[in-house]
């Protein structure tokens, strides 16, 4: 089969994609392994290997994202029933100053959204943005967007979370590299799009808290959230209990753990990691300590001795049971399911890409465009987000794409990890109507459509934008 078609049947798939998930609104699992089998009938494999295909696909990516994506889930709803991630925002508001609170909302949703899905850490968050606004009598933009740029920076482009993890799991790359360029990277993407921009954008857009969310902020953050691949289901979840901490009830006060704690704890498993990225480029493998190392800077097992940190540390320790401890575990592990099953599936279409050949059809497209191997990954990554709507399915599926120009290029752990950040990003821009994050915005900040377009999409456009650079200009060193 000529490049040509190959390359044209990849397009195709991806066309079909766009139609099963945009046209006939089917699940985007389903359309994932649907457009699989029917890629790898088009291109040639054998009819008795699709169903192998499909099942090597779906295992090799799991067999890490799955222990992953678990941990973080448990150890983010630690987090929350403890009031833990409330004791974080409330303490760089206070820190930061009324003049500086668009910072401290920035650096709060990046902290939190860490180990928090995005939705959940929204509706746990949003009412310390509806009390600055009315406290301070600005517009409520001001201080929405820095928060969610916070809050997106990380969901998108720092591990643990399911897009980041999926992406690396995909293309190989150390998490390590990842967790470092995705912090970098989120930096002046918050800055530019939610602090820099929302106080911008904020005096032209003037609104404040909704009148339906003042009484029932928890009953419409459920529902809002539900809309979001079922990851809002964590937030109906012991809610009361989270609730002690947003501010505004002293009362609850010194049931919550501190803030260095917190910060303590919710840094364990990322030093752990990146621990073990500097470790083994500067230490001889070979030594005890060199080994010990890579042990306990492995993310899996990074992440159960945080898991089991946070469990002994905030939810013992301030008044969580036993029992109370594994139902907390039982229910973070909800939603994961769907989140598993659709990473899993973009698994499959990279296997199906793989065996078929599409790889070196893609290296001899690279080498007569001349296409950087990272300008590639933003382009495909924003393509898909554009035409998907899910900021995740978007990176796992443009991830999987990539990956076969990846395996026929000798790139070191480094360029991986800006790889992964850089589809990341471009999973990030034009969040637009086809989004149940739009939604979710829209229907919090109480905006019209246009008002979402002016606000999140050109707020999300520019983080993807300065996520990308930012990893753009350090690949000539890696």
């Amino acid at each position: 089969m000529t490049t040509v078609a190959m390359l044209a049947i990849v397009a195709g798939a991806i066309a079909v994609l766009f139609m099963l998930i945009m046209g006939l609104k089917l699940h985007a699992f389903v359309a994932l392994l649907l457009t699989s089998v029917l890629t790898a009938v088009a291109l040639g494999i054998p009819l008795e290997d699709v169903a192998e295909t499909v099942e090597e696909g779906m295992g090799g990516v799991l067999g890490t994202v799955a222990v992953i994506v678990g941990l973080g889930a448990m150890f983010g709803q630690v987090l929350r029933v403890t009031g833990a991630a409330e004791r974080i925002a409330d303490t760089l508001v206070s820190a930061f100053g009324e003049r500086r609170v668009p910072w401290s909302l920035g650096a709060t949703g990046l902290i939190v959204a860490i180990p928090v899905f995005f939705d959940v850490a929204l509706v746990l968050l949003i009412p310390l943005v509806y009390t600055l606004a009315k406290r301070l009598k600005k517009s409520l933009i001001v201080f929405a967007l820095p928060l969610l740029a916070g809050l997106s920076a990380a969901h998108s482009l720092i591990p643990p979370t399911p897009g980041p993890v999926a992406a690396a799991g995909i293309l190989g790359a150390d998490l390590g590299w990842v967790i470092l360029f995705g912090l970098l990277a989120s930096i002046p993407a918050v800055i530019l799009g939610g602090i820099l921009y929302g106080r911008f954008i904020g005096q032209r857009v003037v609104v404040g808290v909704p009148e339906e969310m003042e009484e029932k902020v928890g009953g419409d953050g459920n529902g809002g959230g539900s809309e979001n691949g079922g990851n809002g289901d964590r937030g109906k979840e012991d809610h009361g209990k989270a609730d002690g901490g947003n501010g505004d009830d002293d009362g609850d006060e010194g049931n919550r753990p501190g803030f260095g704690l917190v910060l303590t704890i919710l840094a364990v498993p990322l030093l752990l990691i990146l621990g073990n990225t500097v470790a083994d480029a500067v230490l001889d493998e070979d030594t005890l300590f060199a080994r010990v190392i890579a042990l306990v800077g492995d993310p899996m097992v990074a992440l159960i001795i945080a898991v089991l940190l946070a469990f002994y540390v905030l939810g013992m320790r301030y008044g969580l049971g036993r029992s109370e401890l594994q139902s907390v575990a039982t229910k973070a592990l909800e939603p994961v399911g769907m989140i598993l099953l659709v990473t899993g599936a973009g698994g499959v279409l990279g296997e199906v890409l793989e065996r078929s050949g599409v790889g070196d059809a893609l290296e001899e497209v690279l080498e007569a465009t001349a296409l950087p191997i990272i300008l590639l990954a933003f382009v495909a990554a924003a393509v898909l987000r554009v035409c998907l709507g899910s900021g995740t399915v978007a990176t796992v599926t443009a991830a999987a794409i990539v990956a076969q120009a990846v395996e026929a290029q000798d790139l070191s752990a480094a360029m991986l990890g800006a790889i992964v950040v850089a589809i990341g990003a471009g999973a990030t821009v034009l969040s637009h109507v086809n989004d149940s994050g739009f939604w979710l915005v829209n229907r919090f900040l109480g905006l019209t459509e246009k008002q979402t377009l002016v606000t999140w999409t050109v707020m999300q456009t520019i983080m993807g934008c300065a996520a990308f650079l930012t990893v753009l200009a350090i690949s000539p060193m890696l």
